[in-house]
């Protein structure tokens, strides 16, 4: 069993997801939760992860007004989520709201407060991509920035590439948490994303998580597919 290990459940039926979570949970506890999901399903696919005594990465990349993420990090702290994560474009003020939103719905329900994370730049974006849309700095530049300052707005980590990984480790210290997306296995199709790492790699480079969708949840034997990679991790 691997708590570094986080299983995308990136599906449009609720069904479907469940059969993948049955048939990993024995070696995987924590799923992830993303919008096609969610907008399917809604709080129903927390609850399904949660009654198969699995933990939810709530994967909506809130960004809005301050008021508005705030109270949409205070309803999904109310479902009892693990992680949950906030665009760190959506600025300083918007990020320290669903801070003290998560730590609001903790002291009401006397629990640990909900995990937030700051997505920095989209693993599927390049250098070109970020000019298109008026940004100028080269993308790891703008990850370590935006890393720096979801840090100071007291967010618990960030989502980064495992590209940025060793870098963004340096520059936070080993207390902040890096969960790192877009991971591939050595056996497995890139797919669209674009700045890519292996699990071996994300680990020993630092991550504390990592997120696998597809070459999990697509293989014929999901749960060999999860052996496979925790022998990759520990190899």
């Amino acid at each position: 069993m691997s708590e570094k290990l986080i299983v995308a459940l990136d599906f449009s039926e609720l069904g479907q997801a469940e059969k993948i979570v049955k048939r990993v949970a024995p070696l995987v506890k924590i799923f992830k939760i993303g919008k096609e999901l969610f907008t399917a399903a809604g709080p129903k696919a927390v609850e399904m992860v949660h009654a198969h005594k699995c933990r939810v990465f709530l994967d909506l990349k809130f960004h809005d007004i301050p008021n508005t993420v705030s109270a949409a990090c205070e309803a999904a702290a109310g479902l009892g989520v693990f992680m949950l994560n906030v665009h760190a474009l959506g600025g300083k003020t918007m990020m320290m709201n669903a801070v003290q939103a998560v730590h609001k719905a903790a002291a009401e329900k006397k629990t640990a407060p909900t995990k937030v994370l700051g997505v920095t730049v989209l693993t599927s974006l390049t250098d070109r991509d970020l000019r298109e849309v008026g940004i100028s700095k080269k993308v790891e530049r703008e990850v370590e920035d935006l890393a720096v300052l979801s840090q100071r707005c007291g967010l618990d980590g960030v989502v980064v590439s495992g590209q940025e990984v060793k870098k963004i480790r340096k520059i936070a210290g080993k207390n902040f948490l890096i969960v790192t997306p877009g991971v591939r296995p050595t056996w497995a199709a890139h797919g669209d994303q674009k700045r890519i790492i292996t699990p071996k790699e994300a680990i020993g480079s630092g991550a504390d998580f990592i997120v696998v969708g597809r070459p999990i949840t697509q293989h014929p034997q999901p749960l060999a597919a999860v052996e496979k990679i925790l022998k990759e991790i520990e190899g």
